[in-house]
């Protein structure tokens, strides 16, 4: 089914998850410019920066808490406080991107429903919000399969290409936190005594 062969396609940990997903070809400007990628939204740059900066700030923020309790405790209360403002953010900007749709994600790759088929090979730019956080991240990719489905959509894989460490790092997270919250609300659900 995918070009991808099984030793690849199970190097990463893929879930299943509800995200606002656009995937589209990369312009001839984007694809000989790889360090620059920005979208045509600049409130989808402003958070995709924003969570990147904030993720890069993190290891700091640990070791001023070793040093520095109390500031410590107001730089979190501020980080909150931009994570509100990035969720609203986020809400106007699922209006533009579409409302989550059903993909299985992994860092090294995604698999979504497309409307519009795109030859395997195509490079694409992935424009996403994850939720429910709403980390907006802009990605470049390749397409790896292109399938039809009897509804008339299409199965697109896409693989992650030319990531950055600071993305890599915040889609693993990312997957690691959304596998852990589905694992416990699987065991909820087979919880006979909740």
């Amino acid at each position: 089914m995918t070009t991808l062969d099984e030793e690849d396609r199970r190097e990463y940990y893929r879930i299943e998850d509800q995200i606002a997903l656009q995937i589209s070809p990369l312009s001839a400007a984007e694809a000989l410019e790889p360090e620059v990628l920005q979208d045509d939204s600049p409130l989808f740059n402003l958070l995709s920066e924003l969570h990147l900066s904030d993720f890069e700030a993190q290891h700091l923020l640990r070791q001023l808490s070793d040093k520095d309790r109390t500031l410590a405790a107001f730089l979190r209360a501020q980080s909150k406080r931009l994570d509100l403002l990035s969720a609203v953010v986020a809400q106007t900007l699922i209006g533009e991107i579409g409302q989550p749709q059903a993909v299985v994600i992994s860092e090294g790759g995604i698999e979504s429903s497309q409307a519009q088929p795109i030859t395997p090979g195509t490079r694409v730019k992935v424009k996403m919000v994850l939720m429910p956080r709403a980390h907006g991240l802009l990605l470049r990719g390749k397409v790896s399969h292109c399938d039809p489905r009897p509804d008339g959509s299409f199965e697109l894989g896409t693989e992650f290409i030319d990531m950055t460490d600071a993305q890599r790092q915040l889609l693993a997270r990312y997957i690691l936190q959304r596998q852990q919250q589905q694992r416990r609300q699987q065991l909820e659900q087979n919880d006979p005594a909740s």
